[in-house]
């Protein structure tokens, strides 16, 4: 009887937009903070301030980005397909850069774990940063 009177609603759900550089190094930074399945509170603080300054953005501005970028990540393609974006749109120094920023959200919670380190290097092999390069920048990262 109540089914009838109140009848279900399909619930209303946005289409994802196609991934952009942008939404791709979003993607990838929350596939990162959440590898070991806990997304904390510095880990969301790094890649907004990570997207606002990449991109020139305001606070405000970044957080709406991350929140499509964490709708993105759990809806959307694999690693790689993110990664190949980059690596065809952004100069190799500049993922060298991005690289870094993904250490960044990596190390913000204070706590490295082997899961989050596989996946970014994951990441940057798909990005086409080669093994010395991955190197480099981990050392940078922790040191």
């Amino acid at each position: 009887m109540f089914e009838r009177l109140f009848p279900k609603r399909p619930p209303t759900t946005q289409p994802l937009p196609e991934p952009t550089p942008q939404l791709a190094l979003g993607a990838l930074l929350v596939r990162i903070a959440m590898a070991d399945s806990e997304y904390q509170a510095a880990e969301v603080g790094a890649i907004d301030k990570i997207l606002s300054a990449t991109f020139n953005l305001k606070p405000l501005d970044a957080a709406k980005l991350r929140a499509t970028c964490e709708a993105l990540e759990r809806h959307a393609p694999g690693t790689p397909e993110f990664a190949e974006i980059l690596r065809d749109t952004v100069p190799y120094a500049d993922r060298l850069g991005l690289a870094l920023s993904m250490w960044q959200v990596l190390l913000a919670d204070g706590q490295h774990a082997a899961i989050e380190e596989d996946s970014l290097h994951q990441i940057e092999a798909a990005m086409g940063i080669t093994p010395a390069d991955s190197a480099d920048i981990k050392t940078r990262a922790l040191g």
